[in-house]
């Protein structure tokens, strides 16, 4: 199934250019989850891996569809993380649309035998890595955050630099990128690059890997309407709450429930997290001195503010985790678009073993003209979409219970605030 993103083409037929969106984007997600599992000290610190789609898009796309790509796979990588609620979706979007408008003007104002892509994912990558420290400076290492600039600048040309010649070395290998610029009319079709009664490679068996007990549980209390809703509505509670010692409880009930979500947390991990932002957040001393080790001070106002900022953002990822579910729907074109992507990467991780460390580029190249091919021939057969559980009692009034008590944290944390005043 293809699903345009150009107006006046119905979205019941099969649409190569559409399809190629969804299929980048798919691709997009699939790194994303892959970058998700490497470690990092800083949860909005990524190596890039996703960006490679979107540099390969350059020469495919015009900017409508190029940026509609990028807010594709900014939002696909919020519902695959679970941090739509957090200040990492923030951070992620900022990121990717600097970066994208910056790879795009490149790309379109440089002569391309002057500016390979090396040279723009070195760009993209600064770019993004820039944009997310000016708004990581407030809100969540404060001044502290001129300490990463350095580290942030030289992984931004290393890691740039590996994906630009990646992407140059498959562009150049790539029997499916030529087709793609053929329909976009970059490049003059290939001998057999589309034929309308090609028939599509045949299709492995699906390999079910059924969720873990807790998390069938949920999916079968809670649609994802209802969560993400119920979502919203603690994520507006907890950002409200002025105490940091309740937010901290927030931040351990959220925790909690991802624990009965069945949702895996690395918990060193997240430790980390906080200490480290707490410590960049002691950089710079303020407020009461509270202990004192040669040049450096413990202050009480960097103090609370780090431990502020550091359970605010793992507690919003928490929450984010729990109400945010792949499944969720949006409405209209770019919703069909995003939800073909996510029914493209079951596809791609079905059959992840074509790419192999031996032949990687050649298995890329194969499995996304398997891909392209069989929604070619699969164009008017168009899924129907997963029914939302029914509303059962129980999982309304576990989410009715856990709104609840947020608000009344926050409330609590209100009171506290305003006694004082009196």
């Amino acid at each position: 199934m293809g699903l345009t993103v150009r107006p006046g083409k119905a979205p019941d037929r099969f649409d190569p250019f559409g399809h190629t969106v969804a299929l980048l984007g798919a691709f997009c997600l699939f790194l994303s989850t892959l970058e998700y599992m490497v470690p990092k000290p800083i949860p909005f610190i990524r190596i890039g891996l996703a960006n490679v789609p979107l540099l390969i898009a350059l020469d495919i796309f015009p900017w409508r569809v190029f940026a509609f790509l990028a807010l594709l796979k900014v939002l696909g990588q919020a519902l695959i993380t679970g941090v739509l609620f957090s200040y990492v979706f923030l951070l992620s979007l900022v990121g990717t649309c600097a970066s994208a408008a910056a790879m795009y003007l490149l790309a379109r104002c440089l002569d391309r035998s002057r500016i390979g892509f090396t040279g723009i994912g070195v760009t993209g990558a600064l770019v993004s890595n820039l944009s997310q420290l000016f708004l990581a400076r407030f809100f969540i290492l404060g001044a502290g955050v001129k300490f990463l600039l350095p580290p942030f600048l030289i992984s931004g040309m290393l890691t740039g630099t590996a994906l630009g010649l990646f992407c140059e070395a498959f562009t150049a290998r790539s029997a499916w990128y030529r087709r793609a610029r053929g329909l976009a009319g970059q490049l003059p079709l290939p001998p057999g690059g589309i034929s309308p009664g090609e028939t599509p490679p045949e299709e492995p068996p699906p390999r079910n890997i059924p969720p873990r007990a807790a998390e069938r549980r949920f999916r079968e209390l809670f649609s994802s309407r209802d969560l993400c809703i119920t979502g919203l509505f603690m994520t507006t509670a907890f950002l409200c709450n002025p105490s940091t010692p309740l937010r901290c409880l927030q931040f351990l009930f959220f925790w909690f429930l991802a624990f009965l979500g069945g949702k895996k947390n690395n918990t060193p991990m997240t430790l980390a997290v906080i200490l480290g932002i707490v410590f960049f957040n002691l950089l710079i001393p303020y407020g009461k001195v509270l202990a004192e080790a040669g040049p450096f001070r413990l202050t009480q106002g960097s103090l609370l503010s780090g431990i502020r900022k550091a359970v605010t953002l793992e507690g919003l990822i928490m929450l984010s985790r729990v109400s945010i579910r792949p499944d969720l729907r949006l409405p209209g074109r770019f919703g069909a678009l995003l939800g073909e992507s996510f029914r493209i990467l079951e596809e791609i991780l079905r059959r992840k073993g074509i790419v192999t460390r031996k032949k990687f580029m050649e298995g890329l190249d194969q499995l996304m003209t398997e891909l392209s091919a069989e929604a070619r021939g699969h164009g008017e057969k168009q899924p129907a979409p997963s029914p939302e559980p029914e509303r059962k009692l129980p999982g309304l009034a576990f989410l009715a219970a856990a709104a609840l008590l947020t608000a009344g944290c926050t409330a609590a944390g209100l009171i506290t605030d305003l006694l004082p005043r009196f």
